[in-house]
């Protein structure tokens, strides 16, 4: 598969993951990107129990280019990272990947930190450590948001 973005995955518009097993409704891509893998592991773990597809990223970097090569619907993000952290990535997101919605988490209490988050287009700002059920519910809830905005925007075009 080669870096350069589809359409598709570009604007976030590519398929969902699959079907819930039991409402059969259906499922959002969901990127975890944090720098420690203990952590993307668990939630990925816990996710796809859930039936949620869930990919891990370690940098702002890494969910990029996961991004441009294959899309996601939703990002639950750390803030702190090295080299890339949350808050840029989230700009290079919403600026590159207008059809994903970005959850952010952090470990500190930091007020600050969630209102730039929120200016910058977060759909979500939880903080860690996160109640599971909480999360879940973040993520459908910026899915459904996401099903909107696609439609909207299919809308608009001729």
């Amino acid at each position: 598969m080669t870096d350069t973005p589809t359409s598709d995955a570009h604007s976030g518009g590519a398929p969902s993951g699959g079907a819930h097993p039991d409402s059969g409704k259906p499922l959002p891509r969901v990127l975890l990107v944090d720098d420690e893998p203990e952590s993307t592991e668990m939630l990925a773990l816990r996710l796809g129990k859930r039936g949620f597809p869930a990919a891990r990223a370690a940098s702002g970097e890494e969910a990029l280019e996961h991004l441009a090569r294959e899309g996601a619907d939703v990002v639950v993000m750390d803030v702190k990272m090295p080299g890339m952290g949350g808050m840029r990535a989230l700009q290079r997101i919403r600026a590159e990947f207008p059809g994903v919605e970005v959850i952010m988490l952090s470990g500190h209490a930091d007020m600050e930190v969630a209102v730039e988050g929120m200016r910058l287009g977060a759909f979500g700002y939880l903080m860690k450590p996160t109640d599971f059920d909480e999360l879940l519910f973040k993520i459908e809830d910026a899915y459904t948001q996401c099903q909107l905005d696609r439609r909207a925007a299919a809308r608009k075009t001729p």
